[in-house]
C-alpha cells in the first residue's frame, strides 16, 4: 500500500469501479435504515447482526457453525472450533465499545482487539503486540508471504498514521484498506482474520455508514465463500489498480450481503416472526 500521495485512500475511491461500489453500499444501506422496523426496533436488529456477523467471521476462521448453534450455545471453551467462535463473538461485543479510541489511537484499538479475542488462549507475553522476528503466526486460511517484523511495524505505523490524520475517500474504501492491510500483515500471533474483519467493522461504524452497526459486512464476506475471500484478497496483496478495486468491490458487496440479511431480520420482526 503506498503512502507517497497526500490521500492514498481518496486516490483509491476513483479507481475504475470503485464508485459505483460505493455508491451501491450507500443505496443499499440507505434501504435498510429506512425499514419501518429501525424506528422501534433498531436495536433487536442490531443485535441480531451481532450474531450474525460473529457467525460469519468465525466461518472464515475456519468454525463454521450453523447460526442456531451459535445463538444455542453458551460454552465457547471446548475445543478450537468453540474458542474461535467465542473469539468473534467477545470480537463483535468489544467493537462498539472503542469507538471513540479508534481515530486518535487505532494501534491502541488493534492491541485491545487481539487481547479480546485470544481470551487467554495465547503466551500472556505475545498477547495484545505485534509479533517478533522469528515469532510463528496461526492463520491457516491466508497463505500470502508473511512480512517480516520489521516491515510489519512500519506498516501499521502508517496505517496508524493514515487513520489519525483522516481521509476524503469513502467509508467502504477505508474499511477495504485497513481490512486488507491487516490480513496482509497479520501482525499478531493468533486471530489475525477475526482482529481485521472486526477493524472492518468499526470503520463502517465510526465513519457513519453504519452507525447502529446492523450492515455486518462478516456475513458477506463468508457467503461470498472462503475461496472468493481469498482471491480477493489475492489482488489486494498484487497492489495493482485492478486488484485492488476488485477487493474495495468485494468488500462492497459484502456490506450489500449483510444489509440483506438485516434487511430479511428487519421483515421478520415485523411479520412477528423472530
Amino acid at each position: 500500500m503506498s503512502t507517497t500521495a497526500s490521500d492514498p485512500l481518496a486516490a483509491l475511491g476513483s479507481l475504475p469501479g470503485v464508485p459505483d461500489a460505493v455508491d451501491s453500499v450507500r443505496k443499499a444501506v440507505d434501504r435498510v435504515y429506512g425499514h419501518r422496523v429501525m424506528r422501534r426496533r433498531s436495536n433487536e436488529v442490531t443485535a441480531e447482526a451481532a450474531l450474525r456477523g460473529s457467525r460469519g467471521s468465525a466461518a472464515l476462521a475456519g468454525a463454521d457453525w450453523n447460526l442456531e448453534e451459535v445463538r444455542r450455545r453458551t460454552d465457547f471453551s471446548g475445543d478450537d472450533e468453540s474458542r474461535t467462535v467465542g473469539a468473534a463473538l467477545r470480537l463483535t461485543a468489544e467493537a462498539g465499545q472503542l469507538l471513540s479510541i479508534w481515530r486518535q489511537s487505532p494501534l491502541r484499538v488493534l492491541a485491545r482487539l487481539h487481547l479480546v479475542a485470544a481470551g487467554g488462549a495465547a503466551p500472556e507475553d505475545a498477547v495484545g503486540r505485534p509479533r517478533l522476528a522469528g515469532e510463528p503466526v496461526d492463520e491457516p486460511l491466508i497463505e500470502a508471504p508473511l512480512p517480516a517484523a520489521d516491515e510489519v511495524a512500519g506498516r501499521l505505523e502508517g496505517l496508524s498514521q493514515l487513520i489519525i490524520a483522516g481521509s476524503a475517500a469513502p467509508a467502504l474504501v477505508t474499511a477495504a484498506v485497513v481490512h486488507g492491510e491487516l490480513l496482509a500483515l497479520r501482525p499478531f500471533g493468533s486471530h489475525n482474520g477475526l482482529v481485521a474483519r472486526t477493524a472492518e467493522r468499526i470503520v463502517l461504524i465510526g465513519s457513519g455508514l453504519d452507525p447502529k452497526s446492523i450492515c455486518p459486512a462478516e456475513v458477506g464476506h463468508a457467503e461470498q465463500s472462503r475461496a472468493a475471500y481469498v482471491a480477493a484478497f489475492e489482488g489486494y496483496t498484487a497492489g495493482t489498480p485492478e486488484g485492488m478495486a476488485a477487493w474495495i468491490a468485494h468488500c462492497g458487496r459484502s456490506v450489500e450481503l449483510g444489509v440483506r440479511e438485516s434487511t430479511a431480520v428487519c421483515e421478520a420482526l415485523q411479520r412477528g416472526a423472530a
